[in-house]
């Protein structure tokens, strides 16, 4: 059978990543996108002409239930911290019946690692502890309720755990990996649904983290300061530290939330159960093309520029899928 599946955030980094992916690899599989403006929708069918449309918002929550009630997979690539989203793909799921289930795969993120940072306010403190997704999966499945996107991943979950014949859900938890790698994994996942689970694990055992390494923000901030000195478009590469009492946020935008706060989580299931194993450039090895895109979009040239580029505007695109 044709699995027929449907995705939100189709037009988004990550969600547009994967259509591209999935496209290719599937393209007899049947793929409704819900888009939320004409504009979107006429790129997306110029770039994907079988693609259905959906024209509806996250906030189209009796749609989104009838588009789950019809799919065999559900892609939730949109927005992580929308319960109107989330709830309505639950309700649409309990549609479904143990000869038809429903496949809901569901993107989260590794923010939820930083409730400890966000209770006490710190900001660069290290913290050891560290989140794995095999021996570690019940503190995945019990992290905190002032944790970040717990509040939907707990829908997800009782979503799951209610008929775990009928609805059987994954949540996949990325920090800041590679946008392709991490749309490999998606669908690994998605090609384990249509084979009927396939060797992945799934509700209380289907959670998944996608790293590929470790860094600090740190490294990666001097990283970009000399790359940016040595072709010429900064005089110095000598980074510049923020004190606690500067606007750190209104300079690096999540400000400390992002770049001072703790998210330490190891993939093992995905490895192990799939075979995934991420094989693009690391972000340290992304940089010096990060600059020279950075300094384009700047409209600055080496040497001479009419803008300076400093490393808090490359460090803003950053382009590797960054989950919070």
């Amino acid at each position: 059978m044709i699995p027929h599946i449907f995705i939100t955030g189709a037009t988004g980094y990550v969600g547009g990543d994967f259509l591209h992916v999935i496209t290719a690899a599937h393209p007899e599989w049947k793929i409704s996108a819900l888009v939320r403006n004409s504009e979107k929708a006429a790129k997306l069918i110029s770039e994907y002409p079988t693609i259905r449309i959906v024209a509806g918002d996250f906030d189209s929550v009796s749609l989104i239930e009838e588009e789950v009630k019809d799919a065999d997979i559900v892609f939730q690539i949109a927005d992580c911290d929308h319960t109107g989203v989330a709830s309505a793909i639950a309700k649409g799921a309990t549609h479904h019946t143990t000869d038809r289930p429903c496949w809901v795969i569901h993107a989260s993120g590794t923010a939820s690692f930083i409730f400890e940072d966000m209770r006490e306010k710190t900001c660069g403190i290290e913290r050891t502890k560290e989140y794995n997704d095999w021996d570690g999966l019940h503190e995945l499945l019990n992290l905190p309720d002032d944790a970040c996107h717990r509040d939907v991943e707990k829908i997800i979950l009782a979503a799951g755990q209610m008929d775990p014949q009928r609805i059987k859900t994954a949540i996949l938890s990325p920090p800041t990996v590679h946008v392709h790698d991490l749309s490999d994994l998606f669908l690994l996942l998605g090609e384990a649904a249509a084979a009927g689970g396939g060797n992945a694990t799934w509700g209380n055992e289907g959670y998944y983290l996608s790293e590929m390494g470790s860094y600090a923000w740190g490294d990666v901030s001097r990283a970009i300061a000399q790359v940016a000195c040595e072709k010429g478009y900064i005089p110095t590469a000598e980074v510049t530290n923020l004190e606690e009492n500067e606007p750190v946020g209104e300079t690096l935008g999540y400000g400390s939330l992002m770049w001072g706060s703790n998210s330490r989580g190891t993939s093992i299931r995905a490895r192990k159960l799939l075979g995934w194993t991420p094989k693009r450039p690391t972000l340290l090895e992304e940089i010096p093309g990060i600059v020279d895109g950075q300094a384009r979009a700047l409209g600055i040239a080496a040497l001479g520029g009419f803008k300076s580029l400093t490393s808090s505007d490359a460090l803003m695109s950053v382009g590797l899928g960054v989950a919070l």
